[in-house]
């Protein structure tokens, strides 16, 4: 699947938004990635996952995965359908009083090897958070995917991450917006609140 590709999902379930946008890290945007319209979409979320899982299968190995979690919420979707393609179980993380913590009776082996699965990747913050949460169950992360790396490969997670295109999003402070955005209003499209 080519960047093309990828981005022709975004584009036709309206996931790919132009305007003002506060991301979650607190940064802004002039682009916002929905996943959530495109992965509303049962055989789109199966292409997409199946595309970067057969990128980690290349990279790693057949076998080289014993479990994916995901954090909660975004990376709900992608982390069922990245175990389903890749023919292991799979969890999610959930934020409890800011922290994620696995709830629901998720348990890990110890030394089960691990793919932590998200939709997007901007600054990597909720990924490291996620993987610290896996490490700290006695998990061994081999890797990290997401459906786009928004930092265009500059975000660093500590593993080696996958994703099925990189994007040159540019990310701004909210001291130092560019004209163009001070005068539009800010919209906060995200799953969670700023911390």
């Amino acid at each position: 699947m080519t960047p093309e590709d990828v981005l022709k999902h975004f584009r036709e379930t309206d996931a790919l938004l132009e305007g003002h946008f506060l991301l979650s890290s607190g940064l802004h945007s002039d682009r916002y990635l929905q996943c959530a319209r495109v992965l509303m979409y049962p055989e789109r979320a199966a292409a997409l996952c199946g595309a970067l899982a057969k990128k980690v299968k290349d990279e790693l190995g057949e076998d080289a995965v014993d479990v994916v979690v995901a954090p909660a919420m975004g990376g709900v979707v992608v982390g069922y359908e990245m175990a389903r393609q890749l023919g292991v179980p799979g969890m999610f993380t959930e934020r409890v009083e800011g922290e994620f913590t696995f709830r629901r009776g998720f348990e890990l082996e110890k030394g089960a090897r691990v793919i932590m699965s998200e939709d997007i990747v901007t600054t990597g913050k909720s990924s490291r958070e996620c993987i610290k949460v896996i490490e700290q169950n006695g998990g061994k992360v081999v890797g990290a995917t997401c459906l786009i790396d928004r930092s265009n490969g500059t975000a660093d997670v500590g593993v080696p991450l996958f994703s099925l295109m990189k994007m040159d999003v540019k990310t701004y402070e909210a001291g130092q917006l560019p004209p163009e955005l001070e005068k539009i209003p800010a919209i906060k499209p995200g799953s969670r609140g700023l911390v």
